[in-house]
């Protein structure tokens, strides 16, 4: 085991950190408690992200944070919570207004009110809105490190496949809207005009274009960006990683590490209760199934604790784990 401590040493041109796996597993654990340790005890500027709507980084860190924007936790140390449907709200709202500034109208069509308010539950709108905020994070370089808890949406590996079919999405209306221009330019000659007025459509949809390949790039970087899975000492964990690690590799990403959490100390097994004993040798029947299979990318191992692992104080004892792992747990 290295240690992200130790790795984030040997690989320094990271910039960007993901902790992927199904949920509750401990992903968001683990994304706070490194960035509270690189922030406190290291003196980098972090940024801690979630996209998950059921605010669990408030949770982690005890204070109220979802859809409040970027708030600072402890010195160096800031976290969002992104609300996507208030984001979608405000991108819906922005794209009427600029209608009726671009053609002088205070009534919207419709049909075309429907077909907007309609977009607005389309299940790709979450995730167009949840990458162009991270793409805009990303983008301001403001930050020494960007740490975020992944939704538990095909450990992430979807966010790379989605952020591509959205690219592609965009170049097709960028093309029809390109089309769309030279006639209206070869009609208002016809008609001896001069179009005056830039097509802010098709600008705003070259903006999205270059945000989602700036973050399609960033993610597939393995240079600026680590992976590391989240799993836990059990069968449907194993399994589901080993599938999870299949669709990394087809989409080019590149593994940086495994963490297995929530593991139960050995000497338990001696414990007088059966039930006990039981679920440590279960887990360390798995514990030796992961090293087999994964015993080169183990990066840390942390146990359970005897109690939540919420609020600062809790943080810094999962960190010791993660970031500087001892030889056992």
């Amino acid at each position: 085991m290295i240690g992200l401590s130790r790795y984030l040493e040997q690989n320094k041109e990271t910039k960007m950190i993901i902790f992927a796996g199904k949920g509750g597993l401990g992903k968001t654990t683990c994304s706070a408690a490194l960035a509270y340790h690189l922030a406190v005890n290291e003196g980098k500027r972090c940024l801690c992200f979630s996209t998950d709507p059921q605010a669990s980084l408030s949770d982690i860190f005890e204070q109220d944070i979802f859809g409040k924007g970027e708030i600072e936790i402890a010195p160096n140390l800031y976290v969002v919570e992104i609300d996507a449907d208030k984001r979608i709200r405000e991108y819906i709202d922005d794209v009427k207004r600029k209608i009726r500034e671009m053609y002088r109208t205070e009534e919207i069509p419709l049909e075309i009110e429907w077909y907007i308010e309609t977009s607005a539950v389309e299940p790709a709108m979450y995730e167009s809105a949840t990458y162009d905020a991270m793409a805009e994070y990303l983008a301001e370089g403001k930050y020494d490190y960007y740490i975020f808890d992944m939704p538990p949406f095909g450990h992430g590996v979807r966010m790379i496949a989605m952020a591509e079919i959205l690219s592609m999405w965009v170049d097709r209306i960028t093309e029809a809207r390109k089309k769309a221009k030279e006639y209206d330019e070869i009609a208002a000659t016809l008609r001896g005009q001069r179009l005056l007025s830039e097509d802010k459509i098709l600008e705003e949809l070259y903006d999205i274009q270059s945000k989602l390949g700036f973050f399609k790039n960033v993610m597939l970087d393995r240079k600026k960006t680590a992976f590391f899975m989240v799993i836990t000492p059990e069968k449907m964990s194993i399994l589901d990683t080993e599938r999870a690690l299949e669709m990394f590799r087809e989409l080019g990403l590149t593994l940086s590490g495994i963490v297995v959490n929530q593991v139960l100390p050995s000497k338990l097994s001696n414990n007088p209760s059966k039930l006990l004993a039981h679920r440590v040798e279960m887990q360390q029947r798995y514990l030796d199934e992961i090293r087999r299979k994964f015993g080169g990318k183990i990066a840390s191992i942390i146990p359970m604790f005897d109690r939540e692992p919420k609020g600062l104080e809790m943080l810094s004892e999962v960190a010791k784990y993660l970031v500087n792992p001892p030889a056992a747990v």
